[in-house]
């Protein structure tokens, strides 16, 4: 088991330490909340406010699966808003760009605590130049499950997209005119919210297969539109062409081949950026010229991942976030491409998590340093531009864990002596690929044993910063600011680094 640990954080600087509000490093779980009555079906958002009983300082609770299509969350927003409610606590699993809807509460104090695992967009910038008043607690998505259930997130009103739901209140992803598929991330949120609200624009009578169970749905509130289901492929699905990129992916997929992971039955994980995108295309190769079957794909899943389970490349995809329409499409159709909760992905108190059953993954990095931290938050400057979301659940979990990028990114080393923020501890972290050289984290000796006879030339990081040098010379020292807006949580509840406000010589 690799044994995670970021910055060391003094006492005085953790307002969590201590708190059972926050942290519980004991496995416990609190009851599950089911309906006391008959679910209630609602006309507008005003209705579903009292409903609820929304006051001042509660915590309402989203998901993400939408991604920049989600039209929920700005609608909360306006009806939060138009009633005046202060010292809101709002606890999206990730924001995206479109959420504007946020500024102005965040302006006016009516937000004033955000937790979340990944943020981006417009509220990031907001946030990162210190204009929350409260706290941001950046959580990842096995983290996040591991704080609801524990009640360590203790959520009022959740609020949760559904794009089909029936008259009994179950709800489903995989089908209606803005299915997502799978609803993984939500899942703690249906269980253990105060009060459940269902939002879908697709009413039908009865559903036979379906993710959220009406028993824990208080309300169902129909509308218009609960966004564009288009709009969860505003990220980039598509294999890199950037000879880089493809070097690396290359250098990737030979290192795996040569460490023994591409064997029958194995599973995997990558992201789902471009270069990742071009790794698994490499695996597929190597798989179908050795005429290997691996057991299971997992994470957010893609069209690549989706064409390897239809050529039976792999038996299952264990699917927690379709990352693009053909993934939706197979999550409606395919009996072996399977929804996961982010409980069942990667929440450490969970019994068998998808997370420690893997063999290898690859993922990107923002930045990462001489220790194999991971940085996937803040951007050089230090504003924020992400979150761990499940890179630092798959890092800790699997038994090999790749970091790939190129060396420099727009004229910016992406090796540091010490990364700006600790995403992914470097305990977690086994290997880093880039274009002119890969490196073994040293506590890895049987990583590097496996290498000694083949043609892989093995770097210490030390010799990758020296080259970085080379190519541009050593970058100035970027400024910190003194002022806290926020904390990166481990998986465990574990507050492993502090969010400081941007300096004022870089804002923008």
């Amino acid at each position: 088991m690799k044994n995670g640990v970021g910055r060391h954080i003094p006492k005085e600087l953790n307002p969590f330490v201590n708190s059972s509000d926050f942290l519980n490093h004991e496995r416990r779980l609190i009851d599950k909340k089911k309906k006391q009555s008959k679910t209630v079906f609602l006309n507008s958002y005003k209705e579903a406010f009292d409903f609820c009983q929304i006051k001042d300082k509660d915590c309402l609770s989203f998901h993400h699966h939408l991604r920049n299509g989600d039209k929920v969350l700005q609608s909360v927003c306006e009806a939060v808003r138009n009633r005046g409610l202060k010292a809101l606590h709002f606890a999206p699993s990730s924001i995206f760009p479109s959420y504007v809807g946020m500024i102005d509460l965040i302006k006016h104090n009516q937000i004033t605590n955000i937790h979340t695992n990944y943020i981006n967009g417009p509220v990031a910038r907001m946030v990162s130049e210190g204009h929350l008043s409260g706290r941001l607690v950046m959580n990842t998505h096995g983290g996040r499950a591991r704080a609801i259930e524990s009640g360590d997130l203790k959520i009022d009103v959740a609020f949760l997209a559904c794009p089909t739901v029936d008259k009994s209140g179950n709800g489903s992803g995989a089908i209606g005119p803005n299915a997502c598929g799978t609803l993984g991330y939500a899942i703690p949120d249906l269980e253990y919210a105060k009060k459940v609200i269902l939002v879908t624009d697709h009413l039908v009578d009865k559903l036979e297969d379906y993710q959220f169970d009406g028993e824990y749905v208080d309300g169902v509130l129909l509308v218009n539109s609960i966004g564009d289901a288009k709009g969860i492929v505003s990220g980039t699905t598509e294999i890199t062409r950037d000879p880089v990129g493809l070097k690396i992916a290359k250098d990737c997929s030979v290192l795996i081949k040569e460490l023994g992971l591409i064997k029958d039955g194995f599973s995997m994980q990558t992201g789902a950026g471009k270069t990742s995108l071009a790794v698994v295309n490499d695996v597929k190769q190597i798989m179908k010229k050795s005429s290997i079957h691996g057991s299971f794909a997992s994470g957010g899943i893609t069209k690549a991942y989706v064409d390897m389970l239809e050529e039976c490349l792999f038996e299952h995809l264990y699917d927690v976030q379709c990352f693009d329409l053909d993934a939706v499409k197979s999550f409606a159709k395919n009996p072996n491409h399977h929804a996961m909760s982010s409980s069942k992905y990667g929440n450490p108190f969970e019994q068998d998590i998808i997370a420690e059953s893997l063999d290898f993954v690859v993922l990107g990095a923002t930045e990462i340093d001489l220790n194999f931290n991971v940085n996937v938050t803040t951007d050089s400057m230090g504003y924020l531009m992400g979150g761990s979301g499940g890179h630092s659940d798959i890092a800790k979990g699997a038994d090999v864990t790749i970091i790939i990028s190129p060396m420099v990114k727009s004229r910016i080393p992406m090796i540091k002596e010490n990364v700006m923020t600790v995403t992914t501890p470097g305990e977690d972290v086994d290997i880093f690929i880039t274009e002119r050289g890969i490196a073994i984290n040293p506590k890895r000796q049987d990583l590097i044993d496996k290498l000694k006879n083949s043609n892989i030339k093995i770097f210490t990081m030390e010799e990758l910063l020296k080259k970085t040098y080379d190519m541009i010379g050593v970058p100035m020292s970027v400024k910190t600011s003194d002022q806290i807006i926020g904390h990166v949580v481990y998986r465990d509840g574990t507050v492993i680094d502090l969010l400081k406000k941007v300096h004022d010589d870089y804002i923008r």
